[in-house]
């Protein structure tokens, strides 16, 4: 199982089944730790649970803790984004390049 399908997994846990940002990360890192599963370590184990930390800590989902993550592991200082949540993450600075007008125009588009 390749280590990003978590992330996946960390989606449908928080958007269908209700669970919390933390819970879902918690439930996920003791997955991890089943030795019956082969794991494609095409990613690191850091980068996911550094991702799957992030996403716990600061209530984002675990996509962005994990892009976070890869970010902070690549040394970037500058997150360019049309995602506010990255704000909620101090390891670096954060610039939303949508103002929300845009983004509920891109939204809109998006959903037609």
């Amino acid at each position: 199982m390749p280590y990003p399908a978590l992330f996946g997994a960390h989606t449908v846990l928080t958007t269908y089944y209700g669970r919390s940002n933390a819970a879902a990360s918690r439930l996920l890192q003791n997955f991890m730790d089943t030795k019956r599963i082969y794991w494609y370590d095409g990613t690191p184990e850091e980068i996911v649970r550094g991702g799957l930390s992030w996403a716990s800590e600061t209530n984002v989902g675990g996509w962005v803790g994990y892009y976070a993550q890869v970010v902070i592991d690549k040394g970037v200082n500058t997150v360019l984004t049309i995602d506010n949540d990255f704000e909620r993450i101090d390891a670096f600075d954060t610039e939303v390049i949508l103002s929300p007008d845009e983004f509920s125009e891109l939204n809109r588009f998006l959903c037609n």
